[in-house]
């Protein structure tokens, strides 16, 4: 997809916004955090104007609650608390752009605050994880050069010639060294983890393949306005876009977690990243009694198992804006 008006990746404002909050004296952001903030922002279907997100409470909470967990894997040493900055960042921007009123920009930065709170606890749930987030932990646990794709290759196939049960110890290992907090859900010698993380897995990236695809669908409805022609790669089969959108995906999973690692995992070493098929996605359905809705979230579909964030005395909820 060479066509400027097809490219599939955000090209997030933050060398603008971190060059904006120096100059106005704003606490300093990391910019990783700062990327994933925008660019997930961007994908999660909310209105952009001039390149940047619009920022409302059901973006935040989408963004901080139920995105967040399924992509980003935080450097080490990096505070998983910069999320919710990179967020309340975005918020005083906004509000000194004129995008925001100071009743809208206050809530917004409470709600911002709260969830990204929430968001720290998110990422360090055992059972939370995605298989590029659970191997980057590995990779950087036995000291591994994450941006040399050889050594990661070459550690993946070792990491192949262990026993399952070798396997599943190493992922304990990272509960028991307090890389990831343990949960009560039978852990990794059942199997029902394991098939639990497989369909998150292929849930975000396909949920990351769509995100993609209609942002670059919005960049084409504005040719169509404009009444000019839609691009050759678009004349009639959609497969090399979708084709695309795929590896598009793949490169920028990596980006939030290890480069090249989505990919390796997907089309060389599917073995140890398992994602399940149909039959065995509606067995383990089939298992499950029914979730009773969080206090206070009613019809709330938050991470499984989660009792749903718990905000300020008073709150009701992202409100119609």
């Amino acid at each position: 997809m060479e066509d400027e008006d097809l490219r599939l990746a955000p090209r997030t404002k933050a060398a603008e916004l971190l060059a904006w909050a120096e100059a106005t004296g704003h606490r300093p952001v990391a910019e990783a955090p700062l990327r994933a903030v925008l660019a997930l922002l961007e994908l999660g279907g909310g209105r952009m104007h001039d390149g940047w997100p619009e920022l409302t409470s059901a973006a935040v909470e989408h963004l901080l609650y139920e995105r967040l967990y399924l992509y980003v894997q935080p450097e080490p040493g990096q505070d998983p608390l910069a999320y919710g900055a990179a967020v309340r960042l975005l918020v005083d921007h906004q509000r000194a752009a004129k995008r925001l009123n100071a009743k809208r920009q206050e809530r917004l930065h409470a709600e911002a605050e709260w969830q990204g709170e929430v968001a720290a606890g998110l990422l360090r749930r055992a059972d939370l994880v995605t298989w590029p987030r659970l191997y980057t932990l590995l990779l950087r646990a036995d000291g591994v050069d994450t941006g040399d794709e050889a050594a990661v290759r070459a550690w993946l196939e070792g990491f192949r010639e262990l026993a399952p049960q070798e396997r599943s110890a190493a992922f304990a290992a990272l509960e028991a060294d307090g890389q990831l907090d343990p949960v009560d859900d039978g852990g990794w010698d059942g199997g029902t983890r394991a098939l639990a993380v497989g369909m998150a897995t292929d849930g975000a990236r396909r949920l990351l393949e769509q995100g993609l695809m209609q942002r670059s669908y919005r960049n084409l409805a504005e040719l169509t306005a404009l009444g000019r022609p839609m691009p050759q790669e678009l004349a009639g089969d959609f497969g090399a876009f979708e084709e695309a959108a795929v590896e598009a995906a793949l490169e920028l999973a990596g980006g939030w977690t290890v480069p090249g690692l989505p990919r390796l995992l997907v089309e060389e070493f599917p073995e140890l990243a398992p994602e399940p098929g149909q039959a065995e996605i509606d067995a383990y359905l089939a298992g499950l009694e029914p979730a009773e809705d969080p206090e206070g979230f009613e019809g709330f579909e938050g991470p499984e198992g989660s009792e749903g964030p718990e905000g300020p005395e008073g709150y009701e909820g992202p409100e119609a804006e």
